[in-house]
């Protein structure tokens, strides 16, 4: 095939899918532009998702007419006019182009005032029509119908509309943040989903989160050289088991750097478990000449010219605001000879949930241990002895403990109700809902419009187990009754790490279900340190082995654990 040069339509269609990739794409750039004109009222609008209208509106200086036309050719900007300005950036957009590429892969109409002089340019196919007058208001506004029309291929990729719009939702989320003394208004379908006045960092983080996130955070604030780091780092009530509310700016823009969230991890290095992640917002202002931008279209991307050194200062300025924190941590190892960790009931069962992570690579060699303590107690003779029911006891308020003809049997009462709770609740996905308790005063509780989106998609299976919640406003229900299993003032938590896991984990497994119900299960079973009865031991013991997988919990714990008199024995050195 001889080689010839690509068509000007090819080109720009190749140009704007490092651009554009999906709807939030369009979101972002429109917005950045409205911000570097001034704007401080950004309304955004969008239908089906913005995959049939998306309009950006602000209140900023306006395009003079005779301007746009270049506005929405490729490589025009007001941004910079030399190379040398690239080592200078101060603007979020600088590279000519965003319009470009949107009025490559759909139609786009640019309505622009100016000294009360309004005029409106369509495009179609990325080619201009005539400049007309339009309406006198000020600043600009821009629309964006049928995105991908054009390009077929690229709109297949699309994900679900409810996944598109919780990206959209979660650009405006990020642009709120970096500018909370701006207002941000998000309309979805004629339905308003954000509608944010200025106000301080600490209360916008409040308005785009859940007003519990303004109780627990810390303030960060550190100064060194010509580096400053300010923010906020949530404590241990904000740690999720899914990354999404990590929020890294630099010099007002929204930036993806693993070594910078790294440097804010290692500062939770001794609070959280592997597979967990904190919340935060944390800015940091460099001089521009340390920087370089200019790295990918998208502009997420950054290298910085000194990164260690300011890998060392987010860590410091982290961990500086995590001191109230730490400063509150026991040391164990200053304890007395003959001190227990397990003596201490609250410790115990921190210690009980921190090993339960579902789906964790590093667990599957739990589930080998446990499979081999199903086998040996399948192949064993001792398997068909009755469990003794009358000579049962609870040890350190976390283990149950029975004899048995050829030695003991020891059962994890927190694993072994967790075992239960799962597979009733896979059974009940199916078939008829678990009992529920009605709370003596409904809870209303508040989620942000992301999180509110996958609560309703998960709502069916939330009530086969048990939940009763109608919805309460625009991002909020009200919980009415809970599964009789589960202990009341946990349905935060448990509704939380449920929509954490039904969105890391429903593309890694068969059945998203068994996620949702072992996140149920993982809260709602008794924990270590609960004191049980003889005959709750009975009860739990009785419905353990009526479940199809006694010998090992959904995160693939053991449940079961025997150790045969031959064992004891040894142990005791008798021959």
């Amino acid at each position: 095939m001889p080689i010839k040069p690509l068509t000007e339509d090819l080109r720009n269609k190749i140009a704007a899918g490092e651009v554009v990739e999906r709807p939030a794409s369009v979101v972002k750039e429109l917005v950045e532009n409205s911000l570097d004109a001034g704007g401080k009222q950004i309304t955004i609008v969008v239908e089906q998702a913005g995959e049939k209208l998306i309009q950006v509106s602000d209140d900023g200086f306006g395009i003079p007419p005779k301007e746009m036309t270049l506005a929405v050719q490729r490589y025009t900007t007001s941004k910079i006019t030399k190379a040398e300005d690239l080592f200078d950036i101060q603007t979020l957009g600088f590279r000519g182009e965003g319009l470009a590429s949107i009025a490559a892969v759909a139609e786009l109409e640019l309505a622009s005032c100016v000294n009360g002089e309004g005029h409106s340019l369509k495009i179609s196919d990325g080619l201009s029509g005539d400049l007309e007058p339009a309406a006198s208001v000020q600043g600009t506004q821009i629309t964006v119908r049928n995105l991908f029309y054009n390009t077929p291929a690229r709109k297949k990729f699309l994900k679900k509309p409810r996944t598109e719009f919780r990206k959209i939702v979660d650009m405006v989320r990020r642009f709120s943040l970096m500018y909370p003394e701006n207002g941000f208004k998000l309309i979805s379908d004629n339905r308003p989903i954000l509608d944010l006045k200025p106000e301080s960092l600490e209360d916008r983080i409040s308005a785009v989160t859940d007003p519990l996130y303004k109780e627990n955070i810390l303030p960060v604030s550190m100064a060194k050289g010509d580096y400053l780091v300010t923010g906020f780092v949530g404590n241990l009530t904000l740690v999720r088991k899914k990354p999404g509310e990590q929020y890294l700016f630099l010099n007002r823009r929204f930036i993806q750097n693993r070594m910078m969230n790294s440097a804010v991890y290692n500062a939770f290095k001794s609070l959280m478990n592997r597979g967990e992640f904190p919340f935060f917002v944390i800015n940091l202002s460099l001089p521009f000449d340390q920087v370089d931008v200019n790295v990918h279209p998208m502009k997420t991307e950054v290298r910085f010219k000194d990164e260690w050194r300011l890998y060392h200062v987010v860590r410091s300025a982290a961990e500086k605001a995590l001191e109230p924190i730490l400063s509150t941590i026991p040391d164990f190892s200053a304890q007395e000879p003959g001190f227990s960790f397990f003596d201490n009931p609250s410790a115990a069962e921190h210690e009980n949930q921190s090993n339960l992570k579902f789906g964790d690579p590093a667990d599957m060699p739990k589930l080998d241990r446990a499979k081999s303590y199903a086998s040996n107690l399948a192949s064993g003779e001792d398997t068909e002895e009755p469990f003794d029911f009358e000579s049962m006891w609870q040890v350190h308020k976390k283990y149950i403990v029975s004899q048995i003809q050829s030695g003991l049997v020891i059962i994890d009462q927190h694993v072994a109700h967790e075992r239960v709770l799962f597979e009733e609740a896979l059974a009940a996905f199916d078939g008829d809902a678990l009992a529920a308790q009605t709370l003596l005063f409904p809870d209303v509780q508040e989620f942000s419009p992301d999180d509110f989106s996958v609560l309703l998609e998960i709502l069916p299976y939330l009530e086969k187990m048990g939940f009763r919640m109608k919805e309460f406003g625009e991002t909020a229900v009200m919980m009415e009754a809970i599964p009789s299993e589960m202990a009341w003032g946990a349905e935060r938590a448990v509704l939380r790490e449920m929509i954490d896991n039904y969105q890391e984990y429903q593309k890694k497994y068969a059945s998203f279900q068994e996620a949702l119900a072992a996140s149920f299960a993982c809260h709602a079973a008794v924990k270590a340190g609960d004191q049980l009865t003889h005959e709750e031991m009975s009860a739990l013991v009785n419905r353990l082995f009526g479940t199809k997988h006694p010998y090992y919990c959904p995160h693939g714990r053991p449940v079961i654990i025997q150790l045969s008199l031959d064992e004891l024995d040894q142990r005791f050195e008798r021959s």
